[in-house]
This record gives C-alpha cells, sequence and structure tokens, in this order.
C-alpha cells in the first residue's frame, strides 16, 4: 500500500507546471565591448497569475557628486530614497510624467521614503550639478539592469512564447527600442538572446563646473 500511495504523489506531482531552463541575455556596443546599465524586460505573451510582491524600499546614494546606481529597476509601489553621502548640497529633482519631485539635501542627509506607483521612466537629476543623472524604471514586468560584464539570465520562466526588451539611457535617439521574440519550451531549455546597441557617449562625463564649490 505504501509503495501505490508514493507513485500517486509523484504522478500528482508531475502534473504541475513545467519549467523552462534559462534565457540568457547578453548587450555589446558597436565595437563589441559588453555593456552595462542596460535594462533587460522579459514579458510573456499570455501573462501568468502571480501573487503580490510587497514593496521594498530601494536607496540612491549620491558620492563624489554621482548617483549610484545609475540605473536602477523598480516595482510599482516600492519606495525609493535619496541619500547625500557628499559634503557638498544636492537638490534632487524629476519632471518625469511617471513621479515629479524635488529635496535640497544636506551633507549627510536622507530624503523621506518616495513612492513610485506609476509605470514608466523617472530621470533624476541634480539643480546644482548638472552633470548628475540617474534613471528609475518602473516596471511590473521581470527586469535586470546588466551589470558591466553586460549580461544577465531569468530562470525558471514557464514554457511559451517572450518578447525581449532592451532600454539604456544612451540609446542613440531616432532607433527604435531593440526587442526580440523567442520561444521557450519545456524542459531544461536555455536560450541565448544577442543585442548590439548604438550608443551615444556617456554624458555624466561633463562636469558643471560653475557650481563646483556649492
Amino acid at each position: 500500500m505504501r509503495w501505490r500511495v508514493m507513485v500517486a504523489w509523484l504522478l500528482a506531482g508531475s502534473a504541475g507546471p513545467l519549467w523552462a531552463g534559462q534565457l540568457v541575455v547578453r548587450i555589446s556596443d558597436a565595437g563589441g565591448h559588453a555593456v552595462g546599465d542596460a535594462v533587460v524586460m522579459v514579458t510573456p505573451a499570455t501573462p501568468a497569475s502571480t501573487p503580490p510582491v510587497a514593496p521594498v524600499t530601494r536607496y540612491v546614494d549620491q558620492r563624489d557628486e554621482t548617483f549610484i546606481p545609475y540605473v536602477q529597476v523598480v516595482r510599482p509601489g516600492d519606495r525609493v530614497v535619496f541619500r547625500n553621502s557628499d559634503g557638498t548640497r544636492h537638490h534632487v529633482y524629476s519632471f518625469s510624467e511617471a513621479k515629479a519631485f524635488e529635496f535640497l539635501l544636506r551633507p549627510g542627509e536622507s530624503s523621506p521614503p518616495l513612492a513610485l506607483d506609476k509605470p514608466g521612466l523617472v530621470a533624476v537629476g541634480c539643480n546644482i550639478h548638472d552633470h548628475m543623472i540617474a534613471y528609475l524604471l518602473v516596471s511590473p514586468e521581470q527586469a535586470q539592469v546588466t551589470p558591466s560584464q553586460g549580461q544577465v539570465a531569468f530562470e525558471h520562466l514557464p514554457p511559451g512564447v517572450y518578447t525581449v526588451t532592451v532600454w539604456h539611457p544612451q540609446l542613440r535617439p531616432g532607433l527604435a527600442q531593440p526587442r526580440e521574440i523567442r520561444t521557450l519550451g519545456a524542459g531544461e531549455e536555455v536560450q541565448q538572446v544577442d543585442f548590439t546597441l548604438s550608443l551615444i557617449p556617456d554624458p555624466r562625463g561633463f562636469a558643471d563646473r560653475e557650481h563646483l564649490d556649492y
């Protein structure tokens, strides 16, 4: 009797959802160099119901007159706190449609938590130091930011059709946002998607010398 129960349990488990393996996405520039700070989004053709995710608090630091991180993905409902770790004031602001705000932060101060409840791109700047730029991409989709190696992996995706979309703050204007469609089957399948991006120079290299003594 005991072996029959075990067989029934195994059969019941095998009737559950089938999982694919990995979807590996690699990003490079026109010169073949790995690209970091690219946002890779994976959208299923048939959305699956997922349990709600509790909001979390993200942080954007300001060190050496630089926003860290440069690019960050957050989910709708998450909060963000801006910290000033510099010895100078910063006037953090955004006019973005997804979220408009401004905080004047003295050295060592942090902003109150800011809820990001609307999907979209939030471009962040400093009204004192024009070369300071950061981006918060508020997205309900599965999304990751590439490290300096230019590669991310999405694991345990259900079988199905997926649209893979890439965004980068230095994408050359006028070009369509890169995207590919991939079909994942059942089993431990691994698929690789490669993107080559045409990028403009990093604008953060141009300092606003007029305000460096603030």
